[in-house]
Parts: C-alpha cells; sequence; structure tokens
C-alpha cells in the first residue's frame, strides 16, 4: 500500500476505480499475491479492530498503573449523547480500543499502538451507519493504510520524532479519508478529510504522564476520532481544504521537527510536568 505522495495515489485510485482498491493493487503487487489474498488479510485486521473494542467496551480492561480504564463503557452507557450516533459509538470505540492498549491487550497499530483507536473508532462506527458490505469496510481499511503510508514517507508516524501530530494527528487523517470512502465520497473528498483533520491537529505534542501511554493518550484517541469526523463531515459537504494532502503531511513533519525534546515522548514537558502528572508518576 506504500504510494509515496498521495497525488501518486489518486492517480492510482483513477486507474482503480477508488483509493481502497488502488492501494490493494499495491499490496498485491508488492508482496506477489492476489486481491482477494489481500482482502482476507484486511478483514483479520478488521476482526481484531472489533474484538478490541468489544473488550475495551466490557469495561474489564485496566491498565497496572490504574490510571485508564472503565471510561469507554461509561460513555457507551451514557449513549445517546447530545451528538447522537454515529459520533457517540465512534467515542467510546476509541476510548476502547486505547484502554484494551493501554492493558497490553491485541490492538492493530494505527498507525501506532498509542493511537490504534483513532481508526477502528470511526470507521466501524460509520460502516454501521451507512450499513456498508464488510469488502467495503476492508477496503476503506486499505484507503486509511495507503494515506498513514503517505504520511510515513513525508513526514513521521512516531511520537517520539514528531510529537503526538504524528501518532493521533496521522490516524484520524487516516480514519477521516476511510469515512469519506465508506460514504460514498470521491478519492479528492478523501484527501480533503485527510487534510482538514490532520491540520487540526498540528503542533499536538507527545507529553505521556509517567512516561505510560496512557495519560493523556487514551483519551487523545476519543478526541482524534472527534476531528475526524469533523473532518468527514467537512468534506462531504464540499468543504476543499487549499493546502493539498502531501504539503499538509510534510508540514507536520517540519512542526514535528521543531518541538523540543521534551515535547516528543519523554515525559519531560506538558502535562507530564504538571503537579498532578508528577505526583501520579510517583504512584
Amino acid at each position: 500500500m506504500a504510494y509515496g505522495t498521495f497525488v501518486e495515489l489518486l492517480v492510482a485510485a483513477a486507474e482503480h476505480g477508488s483509493l481502497g482498491e488502488a492501494a490493494v493493487a499495491r499490496e498485491a503487487a508488492e508482496q506477489g499475491t492476489t486481491r482477494e489474498a489481500v482482502i482476507r488479510r484486511l478483514d483479520e485486521a478488521l476482526a481484531v479492530m472489533e474484538e478490541a473494542v468489544a473488550e475495551g467496551l466490557t469495561g474489564s480492561a485496566r491498565s497496572r498503573s490504574g490510571l485508564t480504564g472503565g471510561d469507554a463503557r461509561r460513555v457507551a452507557t451514557s449513549a445517546p449523547g447530545l451528538a447522537g450516533a454515529p459520533f457517540d459509538e465512534a467515542i467510546a470505540a476509541a476510548l476502547a480500543v486505547a484502554e484494551v492498549n493501554a492493558a497490553m491487550g491485541r490492538v492493530v497499530a494505527a498507525p501506532t499502538g498509542g493511537a490504534s483507536g483513532v481508526l477502528p473508532g470511526v470507521l466501524l462506527a460509520v460502516a454501521r451507519q451507512v450499513a456498508a458490505p464488510r469488502e467495503s469496510v476492508a477496503l476503506a481499511l486499505a484507503t486509511a493504510g495507503a494515506v498513514g503510508a503517505v504520511i510515513a514517507a513525508r513526514a513521521a508516524l512516531s511520537g517520539a520524532a514528531a510529537g503526538c501530530q504524528a501518532e493521533i494527528g496521522s490516524g484520524a487523517a487516516m480514519a477521516a479519508a476511510a469515512a469519506v470512502e465508506l460514504a460514498g465520497g470521491s478519492p479528492q473528498q478523501a484527501g480533503h478529510a485527510a487534510s482538514l483533520a490532520l491540520q487540526g491537529l498540528l503542533g499536538l505534542v507527545c507529553d505521556p504522564v509517567a512516561g505510560l501511554v496512557e495519560v493523556p493518550c487514551v483519551v487523545r484517541n476519543a478526541t482524534g476520532a472527534a476531528v475526524a469526523l469533523a473532518a468527514t463531515e467537512m468534506a462531504m459537504a464540499g468543504v476543499e481544504f487549499p493546502i493539498p494532502f502531501d504539503e499538509v503531511a510534510l508540514a507536520m513533519g517540519s512542526v514535528g521537527r521543531s518541538l523540543p525534546p521534551s515535547l516528543r515522548e519523554t515525559a519531560l514537558g506538558g502535562l507530564a510536568v504538571t503537579p498532578t502528572g508528577k505526583r501520579l508518576g510517583l504512584r
């Protein structure tokens, strides 16, 4: 699925019919396998995402530190909220997967473990909202993977390299593009959605309290899901972000390199060094 630029991905989408099909075709060619085999692997990844959501929603996924766990269930059982479905469902699912990750459970890194809740939260909620066939969901997941690959080629996907914008921000961009494809939007609209999501999270710092991928990481998955849904709504309504996605990704990388080390996963800045953050680190 490794397209180096979004422009290249768009050209391939015109040839194959969609971003997802273009991503699957590239993966099949690179791995020397068939379209059907790639779809099966994507379906397996979807199953892992669904299992993580289900486990997290039980409220049983608790981190060893005791800092996270149970919030996904709280959100799910309080629904319907003010925003309604699929927003409520996406937020609860994003929290659920992030809590499973913090509890050392099995997740799909999308693009990382710490940001693993954004994509499944949005993807599965939108899929249910539009009653998407299983293969369509798998293809949307391929779209997300292709967008993530573009970001990896243009910038970075790790908090240590570029702050949380590279993790939650990338996850939101991937989720927004996938959601647009599921909702019947064009490849160009998916690109605008990815741009709208990523630009909204530029500069997001990585400041894990106590050096653990728990606070604020878990709830940032829900924030990322909300940003992705907002980007999806705007793109589907015809909003076009004037900066191309490739340039937004490059900007994210530049911003990440400008962040001081204290704001790149070292737990030496941000929330990690607040009085309460320090106290929690001593527990």
